[in-house]
């Protein structure tokens, strides 16, 4: 993996947990000679994970939607930073640029975008590993959906096996490194009738 694109939030949590694992993901990730992409703020767990990342050496790029960079929330030490004009754009382009996705805690920006690329390898469009870094067990909740999604019939087991999970950093990225996706897309033939 060349390149590694977070999703995560723009505010900090209330534990300060949250911010240094962000910046130790950031950190980790240079050292590991993985570009981080991201949302291009320089704000929250965004601003923590791009500060690890360059203070460590790494490659940082950004994608900011114009009207967030007319807010100030722009970071402006960055490698690259790519102004789009659309919350879409920036999707779009994030995962143009990186070969896995993880997602930190966040809030529903956070949920929006890391359910598209789910959505998106589910029906195959793109194979990369996408993972939650469960800091504080925060994901253990959208654990336990998926598997009740699974188990009631609306999530394939192969499709709900492409949420990796890890509340380490370093297991997390073996984890990518060894994903596998599923052979089969979501919809493969038309019944017959």
């Amino acid at each position: 993996m060349k390149n590694i694109v977070v999703f995560c939030g723009s505010s900090p949590g209330y534990d300060p947990v949250y911010m240094e694992q962000a910046r130790l993901l950031g950190a980790t990730l240079a050292q590991r000679n993985i570009g981080l992409v991201y949302g291009g703020a320089k704000v929250g767990l965004m601003g923590a994970v791009a500060d690890g990342a360059l203070q460590a050496g790494g490659q940082v790029h950004g994608v900011l939607p114009r009207f967030l960079q007319e807010k100030e929330l722009a970071h402006t030490g960055l490698t690259t930073l790519l102004l789009v004009d659309t919350m879409h754009e920036r999707k779009t382009k994030m995962n143009e640029l990186a070969d896995g996705v993880i997602a930190l805690p966040g809030g529903f920006g956070t949920m929006e975008e890391l359910f598209e690329m789910l959505t998106w390898g589910q029906l195959g469009l793109h194979k990369k590993p996408i993972a939650l870094l469960n800091i504080n067990g925060f994901y253990d909740a959208l654990n336990q959906l998926s598997q009740t999604m699974t188990d009631q019939g609306f999530l394939s087991a192969p499709n709900r096996s492409m949420l990796l999970c890890s509340n380490s950093i370093d297991d997390l990225l073996t984890q990518m490194e060894n994903y596998k996706a599923p052979e089969k897309d979501k919809w493969l033939t038309k019944e017959k009738t």
